[in-house]
């Protein structure tokens, strides 16, 4: 069998790798093709660079029987081995996804799990039909428990993921709209999210549920095993404390975890937190490392940042954005108490025909708080109806910043990832 041959080649090298830009000395190399790319065109150079072997699947590209393997298709094959590599591991696997914040519950949830276990968990955002299976083949024999990250912009994807990571565990944080070119509504978005419910209910897998999303508890309907985490009436509970800019969280009932003062910037981080705080405590990870592992959490790659440049204080938010996002990005920065408040917000893409609608939902939303000065940037912004300033790229709306030289100010910066709106801080006048 194929799959189990090239198990016992991973054995030996238990690197995977499908850029040979990345490529390291004795790594396995899988010539992956798409759209802009064909992986099989590199096969014969990742060998010189020192790859212990190849799996093409064009025969042009097979050259050297002795270090290749040529197969039907590469990335099928990368995701039968990543499964043949699970089925080997008898450890809990804990699948993510939702909406908005899988990456921050993802490694919130692995700095908690990690003061009691040896774990590994989603490098990034590798949560795409590359990346759940280049995580799986990651994870060592001593790894303990699996944190996995699934992201989806189509019906079935998670469904596909599932049967490649057999998940015992799984979280979905929220569902709102995004991806809705590919999902076709909000509704298209429950049930594809739902995909991991359906995998762990025909599974006796256990559920994490946020029990105030009402939706969630209904979509886990059926579950044999549901651990709630929440406000109130939960497992695990606990409230927000927003007395700054980070949040604060006090953990309450079942749980002597106390108080947390985070690194996270706004409320809608609450859930993620109590995510942490429920999975933690169902392994049995001591309470008296839970709270200092989350406290201890810095948010990166532009998740929600928070800079401090002068005295200005800039939240950095531009990794990704959609209607969901945004709303709570908004309506946090609005509550939070400062001298003046600048807005810089990077157009939302992959809306579909609801695009120029939701944009200007939040044309509508910002007009309810006063700010200093707003700034939309790019996209379908530029084909509502607001009374900001609108400016084409992210670049134009860095010089427009650097000119007001402003002080002691709050400054959002948002948008979806395409926007490029972290150029903001980069822009040269």
């Amino acid at each position: 069998m194929i799959i189990a041959q090239l198990y016992n080649i991973y054995q030996q090298h238990p690197n995977i790798q499908t850029d040979t830009r990345k490529l390291k000395a004795n790594d396995i190399f899988f010539a992956l093709k798409g759209d802009n790319f064909n992986g099989n065109t590199f096969a014969a150079k990742a060998l010189e660079m020192g790859a212990s072997f190849a799996v093409v699947d064009e025969a042009d590209s097979y050259t050297l029987p002795e270090k290749m393997m040529l197969v039907d298709n590469a990335l099928e094959t990368l995701q039968q081995l990543a499964l043949w590599h699970r089925q080997q591991l008898n450890i809990p696997f804990l699948a993510i996804t939702g909406t908005n914040g899988k990456t921050t519950t993802k490694e919130l949830i692995n700095a908690t799990l990690c003061a009691g276990f040896k774990t590994y968990a989603t490098v990034g955002n590798l949560n795409n039909h590359i990346g759940v299976p280049l995580t799986i083949l990651r994870i060592q024999p001593d790894v303990e428990i699996a944190v996995i990250e699934m992201g989806a912009n189509h019906q079935q994807e998670i469904a596909s993921y599932c049967k490649i990571a057999l998940p015992t565990h799984g979280i979905i944080t929220n569902i709102g709209k995004a991806h809705l070119e590919g999902f076709g509504s909000e509704e298209g978005v429950k049930k594809a999210k739902g995909e991991l419910y359906d995998f762990l209910r025909s599974n006796n897998g256990t559920v994490f549920v946020c029990n105030d999303y009402g939706y969630l508890l209904e979509m886990s309907d059926g579950i044999k095993d549901i651990i709630t985490y929440g406000s109130q009436e939960a497992d695990y509970t606990g409230n927000p404390v927003a007395d700054s800019a980070f949040l604060g969280v006090q953990v309450t009932g079942n749980s002597q975890v106390g108080f947390i003062q985070t690194q996270l910037v706004g409320a809608y981080n609450f859930p993620n937190v109590m995510a942490a705080v429920a999975v933690a405590s169902h392994f049995k990870v001591p309470e008296n490392k839970i709270g200092p592992a989350i406290a201890a959490y810095t948010p990166s790659n532009n998740r929600s940042q928070v800079i401090r440049q002068g005295s200005n204080t800039i939240i950095m938010d531009a990794y990704n954005a959609n209607p969901s996002s945004m709303k709570a990005a908004i309506e946090n920065f609005a509550g939070i108490q400062a001298p003046k408040k600048v807005l810089l917000l990077g157009a939302m893409m992959e809306l579909g025909a609801d695009s120029i609608k939701e944009h200007q939902v939040l044309a509508t939303l910002l007009q309810q708080a006063h700010w200093d000065a707003v700034v939309l940037v790019g996209g379908d912004f530029k084909k509502i109806n607001h009374p900001y300033i609108y400016l084409d790229d992210a670049t134009a709306a860095g010089k427009w910043l650097q000119q007001q030289q402003f002080q002691d100010t709050y400054i959002l910066i948002k948008g979806s990832r395409s926007t490029g709106m972290e150029k903001v801080l980069t822009a040269n006048v």
